[in-house]
C-alpha cells in the first residue's frame, strides 16, 4: 500500500467512525475544498509571503491537511485514484510546457 492510499484509509476511517460520509457529496466537497483554500489565502492576505509563514505558519499546516483531507474524501467518492491522476496531469503538463520553454521565453524577451 502506497503512503496515498495509507492517508486517503485514514481520512475515511475518521470520517466513518463519526458518521459524516452522509455530509459528504462530491458537491459539497468540493465546495469545501474552495473554503479552506480562501482560509489559506487569508493567511497571506495584505503579507509578504514570507511575513505570512513567519507570522501563520501553523495555520497554514491546518490549512493545507483540510485541503488535503477534504480533496482524498472527494476522489475516494468519484474512484479517482490519486497517483494515476498526478502522473497523467504531469505527462499533459510535460507536453504542453517543455523544459525549454522557459528559455524560449526569456530569449524573446531578450530580442524586444
Amino acid at each position: 500500500m502506497n503512503e496515498v492510499h495509507r492517508l486517503t484509509d485514514l481520512v475515511n476511517q475518521f470520517r466513518d467512525e463519526r458518521n459524516w460520509r452522509q455530509y459528504h457529496n462530491a458537491k459539497d466537497l468540493a465546495i469545501s475544498i474552495n473554503l479552506e483554500a480562501s482560509e489559506l489565502l487569508e493567511d497571506f492576505q495584505w503579507r509578504t509571503s514570507e511575513q505570512a509563514v513567519e507570522q501563520n505558519f501553523e495555520n497554514i499546516k491546518e490549512e493545507i491537511a483540510d485541503i488535503l483531507i477534504y480533496t482524498l474524501m472527494l476522489t475516494t467518492d468519484l474512484s479517482i485514484d490519486v497517483s494515476q491522476i498526478i502522473e497523467e496531469k504531469l505527462v499533459k503538463n510535460a507536453e504542453k510546457y517543455p523544459v525549454d520553454s522557459k528559455e524560449k521565453l526569456n530569449l524573446t524577451r531578450e530580442k524586444k
